[in-house]
């Protein structure tokens, strides 16, 4: 059986679409990065889910299936914002607060959910190839390809794969592109564009390095105050997270875990899957046991 489509509303009573899997006591969330949507959970959510846990994998506001908001806020508060809606219609559904799985984008919007806008609404963090402070020189490389052909779309889905390509060179491209269909959005003149809303990249933290600098020390503050259980995966070839990165976040979280993940970058999920699911299965695992010791 396949995973059931639900929906949540979001901090602005926008909808945000997720897929669920799976039944259990400990929900899990999975938030995905920017531009990207909740089919990029997809099997690892299955993992997961046959742990036995409620896996919800959410379309973050502007992105899939979920609303485009009319406000045009994209701030990584406005995403912790719509954790924080989110978390509470789950813990009304499972009386259970959730953990919650996040890439990049939603790492930050957990971070924050956590560290500053709800404490202690959750029971768990997983922050995927992301820290407080990361490279900015990374994050340019990222909102450009999200920039380029943003307005002029492509022809087929063939030709989107080939712009992947150029940006993950080292990434074996697939021979089905049923995967990356879900990603594009087909539109009334006949373009594909990416299932994301434009405004987004319109952010000033997407666009000013003074004011990413602001943000990542408002990220600083939120890390430093998580004092739930924490596991940060990186993947060793990170465009974004370096060493001296990963060592400023555990000096920051000293009770937090980490895993490095060889021959991946930032995307971790897509790169090893296999090893990713893994790591976050044994981590979910080990907090069960805790529990349960308790």
């Amino acid at each position: 059986m396949g995973p059931k489509r639900v929906e949540f509303q979001g901090a602005e009573k926008n909808i945000l679409v997720a897929d669920r899997y799976g039944v259990g006591d400990q929900p899990v969330v999975m938030l995905h990065g920017g531009g990207q949507t909740r089919h990029s959970w997809d099997a690892a959510a299955v993992r997961i889910a046959e742990l036995g846990h409620p896996v919800y994998v959410l379309d973050q506001r502007g992105h899939g299936e979920s609303d485009w908001v009319a406000s045009e806020n994209y701030l990584f508060s406005d995403f912790a914002l719509d954790l924080v809606a989110v978390t509470r219609q789950v813990v009304a559904l499972h009386k259970a607060r959730p953990v919650v799985v996040g890439a990049s984008l939603g790492g930050f919007a957990g971070m924050l959910a956590e560290g500053q806008e709800n404490p202690g609404g959750l029971s768990a963090l997983v922050l995927v190839d992301i820290t407080p402070r990361v490279d900015l020189g990374g994050v340019s490389k990222i909102i450009g390809f999200m920039g380029d052909r943003v307005e002029e779309g492509f022809a087929d889905v063939e030709e989107a794969a080939e712009a992947i390509s150029r940006y993950l060179p080292n990434r074996t491209r697939p021979k089905d592109l049923s995967g990356l269909s879900k990603n594009l959005r087909l539109h009334g003149d006949g373009r594909y564009r990416w299932h994301w809303d434009p405004a987004f990249l319109k952010s000033r933290q997407n666009r000013d390095h003074s004011v990413a600098e602001e943000v990542q020390a408002k990220m600083v503050a939120a890390a430093g105050n998580l004092s739930l259980p924490v596991l940060l995966v990186r993947g060793r070839n990170s465009e974004l997270v370096s060493m001296d990165h990963v060592n400023e976040f555990l000096e920051l979280v000293p009770h937090a875990q980490f895993t490095d993940i060889q021959d991946a970058g930032h995307m971790v999920a897509g790169d090893r899957n296999d090893v990713f699911a893994s790591a976050v299965e044994d981590f979910l695992v080990d907090l069960k046991s805790g529990a349960e010791q308790v």
